[in-house]
């Protein structure tokens, strides 16, 4: 699948690149894909499909360079290894093993990589998946930022499922599973306003169990992808734009905690660009949404689902806001890095 680049021209990497919006769609489609695509990569999901004998398997794989390393609510460790499990459940996937790669800087305190570990190792006993192999290496002092941690996942896809944009259908309910924005900007207060008290916390969170158990009672889902990097704008979004449908999404259904809002307004953020690392975006049949959300809120990060959205026959390619006083307004996703260094 082609994607066009918008910013051909640009001689340097920005650090806009990795913000998950519209430059990092060029930077992955006028230099990564014309190089490395095929017909796996080209599909740009959370994880890749390759076929082993009778079966599909899901790999994924994610770098982590938050700062800082710690915050209200979870740390580097715990991150990268939600990270990981997330990407290949949405995919249908269930994981079988994680591999974790750490890159060390020179002066790092011991107390502080034993806290990382202690708690990669609670969230992957969490989720029920082991960290099978790994690799270190250490860096110069000042070259490293503390931690950087890689994770790659590998999982195994339910028989006969298929959860891809081209499944998506006109009238198909957009379901998520909470409040958004808690974790960007949990991170971007503790990184830029540390004197600010606050009880935003971020809801970085291991989704497998949750997801699994969806489907599992509910057929009829469609698509799935976590709402991490460019937030629910960025996907529902890329979401129109890949199905080439008009994507709605109902603000006054969309959660948004009080301390966040405020968080959002105190840094100029739009709320619904902002990441999010424990909620995932469902696309399901309309007929199925009730049940789907009494499944999701069965679970502890589910009991706050909504449906959201909605998929209209019209072939527009478009994501539209419905606002709260009634008006309209197209998102897109974000251009660039509104928030640095939050996963």
């Amino acid at each position: 699948m082609d994607r066009p680049t918008r910013m051909a021209h640009w001689k340097r990497v920005l650090l806009a690149h990795g913000g998950g919006g519209q430059l990092t769609d060029d930077l992955v489609g006028g230099v990564v894909l014309p190089r490395l695509g095929n017909s796996a990569l080209n599909e740009l999901l959370d994880s890749g499909i390759a076929t082993a004998g009778d079966e599909q398997l899901a790999l994924t794989i994610d770098s982590y360079v938050v700062q800082p390393l710690e915050f209200p609510g979870g740390d580097i460790g715990k991150l990268a290894v939600c990270g990981t499990i997330n990407d290949l459940a949405v995919c249908g996937a269930a994981p079988l093993g994680l591999a974790m790669s750490l890159i060390l800087q020179e002066g790092l305190e011991r107390s502080v990589l034993e806290r990382l570990m202690d708690s990669a190792a609670a969230t992957a006993k969490e989720a029920g998946v082991a960290v099978i192999t790994g690799d270190t290496k250490v860096v110069g002092h000042g070259q490293g930022d503390g931690v950087y941690i890689t994770t790659a996942g590998l999982g195994r896809l339910r028989s006969g499922l298929r959860l891809h944009p081209d499944q998506v259908r006109p009238g198909d309910a957009i379901l998520i599973n909470g409040p958004i924005a808690d974790h960007g900007l949990a991170v971007m207060l503790a990184r830029e306003m540390p004197q600010v008290t606050s009880v935003l916390k971020s809801d970085v969170a291991p989704l497998n169990k949750m997801i699994q158990g969806l489907l599992d009672r509910v057929a009829g889902i469609r698509f799935m992808r976590d709402a991490t990097r460019g937030g629910l704008a960025g996907v529902a979004a890329d979401l129109a734009s890949r199905t080439g449908l008009h994507v709605v999404l109902d603000e006054a259904q969309i959660l948004v905690r009080p301390g966040t809002r405020h968080a959002a307004e105190m840094l100029g953020l739009d709320p619904l660009d902002v990441a999010n690392e424990g909620k995932v975006v469902i696309v399901v049949e309309k007929e199925k949404a009730p049940l789907a959300l009494e499944t999701l809120r069965e679970y502890i990060h589910g009991v706050d689902s909504r449906l959201v959205g909605w998929i209209e026959d019209r072939p527009d390619g478009i994501c539209e806001l419905r606002t709260t006083i009634g008006g309209r307004r197209v998102l897109q996703k974000p251009y660039g890095e509104q928030l640095p260094r939050i996963c």
